[in-house]
């Protein structure tokens, strides 16, 4: 009859042929195992470091690109835009690069009239009612209310009153009056819309529009739509360029290039936050001024060439 002794036994014996097999077993492989698992875990690190030499390459060789572009400025730009009067209107997702438009266009010799910020708060699509109602209250004689589109977008409205203020009038008429223009700029400022640095010296020819990437959140569309919207009344009223980063994702210049209205007057330039798009970005406005032509140029999807072809 079989008792516990028995069990006891032939547990610990199959344990026991497990414990056998296992170092047995791992014995046998141990030596083409690790041997294998070495070569791979060095095959790995040769690989890291070939792809971490590679990023460091490409580094070098963009800072190589921007110290070009900065170089090659220095020749090409001086006196292309000797007399011309731009103005400097920029957006909260093009910040960053807005310094080193404003220095391309001062390298051209552009009589910069001001540099105007719009907030996020001017974008905000909650404020429509409130741009619609300011721009009524902030109109001018030189600036009437009457002159602008009455369709219930402020964003749109607003800019339209702006445009006419910080820019020569498209159909040769007398630019709105310093008194007025100041007035203006202080309602919008004193409201929270925008920020000038420095005082505006007086009307433009042209608009360079400093933008970036699109926007994100649950009113991204809305938003974007509206940096249309500024896009689109400041080229009622005058040449624009517009300086940008990027070329997808509802962003302006990718609405700009995708409409084949409004790429016929809008320039656009999808890599202004590079050394080589600030340059760029110069040569468009140049050519918006002296040839009266637009074009769209950069890197990224629907650029027509990576700068324009500039008369002699």
């Amino acid at each position: 009859m079989i008792n516990f002794r028995y069990h006891v036994v032939s547990l610990t014996a199959v344990f026991l042929a497990l414990a056998i097999g296992l170092v047995v077993g791992t014995a046998a492989l141990n030596g083409p195992v690790a041997d294998s698992l070495k070569e791979r875990v060095n095959g790995l690190s040769k690989d890291n470091q070939q792809m971490r030499q590679a990023v460091n390459n490409m580094q070098k060789e963009i800072e190589l690109e921007e110290q070009f572009a900065a170089e090659i400025a220095q020749v090409v730009l001086p006196g292309k835009l000797t007399g011309r009067r731009v103005l400097l209107l920029t957006l909260p997702s093009g910040r960053e690069h807005t310094e080193g438009v404003l220095k391309m266009l001062q390298l051209g010799g552009a009589q910069v009239t001001g540099r105007v910020d719009l907030q996020d708060k001017f974008i905000n699509p909650d404020n429509n009612n409130n741009l619609m109602e300011l721009a009524v209250t902030a109109a001018r004689p030189s600036a009437p209310a009457s002159g602008l589109p009455g369709n219930g977008h402020g964003v749109e409205t607003s800019s339209a009153l702006l445009a006419s203020v910080l820019l020569d009038r498209a159909d040769g008429a007398s630019p709105a009056t310093e008194a007025d223009r100041r007035a203006v700029l202080a309602s919008y400022s004193n409201a929270g819309y925008l920020t000038t640095d420095e005082k505006v010296t007086g009307p433009a020819e042209a608009v360079v529009l400093v933008s970036g990437q699109p926007y994100v959140d649950k009113d991204s569309a809305k938003k974007d739509e509206s940096v249309v919207k500024v896009a689109e009344q400041f080229d009622r009223t005058g040449a624009i360029v517009v300086a940008g980063n990027g070329s997808a994702g509802g962003n302006v210049v990718a609405v700009v290039r995708g409409d084949p209205v409004l790429s016929q007057t809008i320039s656009t330039v999808d890599d202004a936050n590079t050394t080589q798009g600030q340059l760029v970005t110069t040569l468009a406005l140049v050519q918006q001024l002296v040839e009266k032509k637009a074009g769209q140029y950069g890197v990224g999807d629907n650029a027509s060439a990576l700068l324009p072809r500039l008369p002699q």
